[in-house]
């Protein structure tokens, strides 16, 4: 399983602005190893965010998405104290979800 997601959430006023940095090698497929053989496509290729258990965004990447990716987006309603969940599934069908609370 690939290493926690960082994620900051922090009001300001009735939003919150959810920052994201996640863990992963995201390889396109397209790059060779030192012997000349093709490299494994590896990516993420759905995001999803929770605010409360409720989904409040829903992302489709591809291999061109870079190494680690970070995401931010606004959530609109949020409190301190809220829940914000953030799950990915790569092409492997590995998963992750982690959770943060807003602050």
């Amino acid at each position: 399983m690939a290493d926690p997601m960082r994620i900051r959430a922090q009001v300001a006023g009735d939003k919150a602005t959810v920052r994201v940095l996640m863990s992963h090698e995201m390889e396109t497929g397209q790059r060779k190893d030192s012997a000349g053989k093709v490299i494994p496509a590896w990516h993420i290729q759905d995001v999803t965010a929770q605010h409360n258990g409720k989904t409040v965004m829903t992302a489709q990447w591809g291999p061109a998405v870079s190494k680690n990716p970070f995401m931010q987006f606004v959530v609109k309603g949020a409190k301190a104290g809220d829940k914000i969940s953030v799950s990915w599934v790569d092409n492997r069908g590995d998963k992750r979800t982690d959770e943060a609370t807003v602050s």
